[in-house]
């Protein structure tokens, strides 16, 4: 079977992060992440998954102890299948 090319694809989604509020509160930002790289395979048929660091920095903010319940990101898949996750931009006041 030949590899075929991905179409590039970009979606927002509300991921919910509750689940992480079972583990240990010492590993919960750390198992945030995993999720938030688990849901983007999933949902965005990823090969490989690469967070933005602000996505982090958002996750970790409140220490390794209280990360979000949920989350808002942006999701773009290119041809390769690699998806990116950032944060979606905020929009403009008028």
């Amino acid at each position: 079977m030949s590899e075929q090319k991905m179409e590039e694809l970009t979606r927002t989604y509300v991921v919910p992060l509750g689940v992480v509020y079972e583990t240990q509160p010492y590993r919960r930002a750390k198992k945030a992440i995993t999720v938030i790289r688990a849901f983007a395979t999933r949902h965005m048929k990823a090969r490989q998954v690469s967070i933005d660091a602000d996505v982090n920095e958002v996750i970790w903010a409140r220490g390794i102890r209280h990360p979000p319940r949920r989350i808002t990101l942006e999701m773009e898949r290119d041809e390769d299948g690699v998806v990116k996750v950032r944060l979606p931009p905020e929009p403009e006041k008028v």
